[in-house]
């Protein structure tokens, strides 16, 4: 009997997390903005993640699905180096910061890990990767904060790290008028079937 306490689907999608060094790094470099921009939609520094694929809202048994193809696709791959560097917007509304380092790698990674989705059956919308972690959203009608945090932040380069992990992350966005959190579902270390944690 189903629990109806439990939602029959998550919106879930797969990425890698800068380590806490880092994130503390640019949380710094942000301070000033977050006391001179206090109306901007900040996102949780622990909730950082720069997304490899977004599959949207999936049937919660859809979830099992991908496990043992991300564990195997995980301890297949080696580490990657990346490193937080630069900023921009996407409609002048969304701040991001960029990436650096083994983008190769990391574009291979990705189309690897959407393969791995789509052989489970998972449809998705397949958009191009464009590596980033966002910071903030702008509201409505303020189009000119993110881009002057944006200029700020334009000579960022943040210490080099490894992606020792992959996530896949469930967010209750949607689900709420509140402010949107990710949780892992579950995670996997680069080059070994070491299971790191999960739900």
């Amino acid at each position: 009997m189903n629990d109806p306490t439990q939602p029959t689907t998550v919106r879930v999608f797969i990425a890698l997390a800068p380590p806490d060094p880092a994130k503390k790094e640019l949380a710094r470099t942000l301070r000033p903005a977050y006391d001179t921009h206090p109306h901007m939609r900040w996102n949780r520094i622990e909730d950082w993640h720069i997304t490899l694929a977004f599959l949207g809202e999936l049937p919660a048994g859809a979830v099992s699905l991908l496990r043992p193809p991300l564990a195997d696709l995980a301890a297949d791959h080696p580490p990657l180096s990346l490193a937080l560097r630069g900023s921009g917007t996407f409609d002048d509304r969304v701040l991001w910061s960029g990436i650096d380092g083994d983008l190769d790698e990391l574009h291979m990674l990705a189309a690897d890990v959407r393969t791995a989705v789509k052989n489970c059956g998972v449809a998705f919308e397949d958009r191009p990767l464009r590596p980033h972690l966002t910071l903030a959203r702008a509201r409505r009608g303020d189009r000119s904060s993110a881009g002057e945090i944006a200029e700020r932040l334009a000579e960022f380069t943040g210490r080099q790290w490894p992606a020792e992990c992959l996530h896949l992350v469930g967010s209750n966005a949607g689900r709420s008028r509140g402010p949107i959190h990710y949780r892992d579902i579950e995670a996997w270390s680069f080059g070994g079937h070491k299971n790191l944690h999960g739900s």
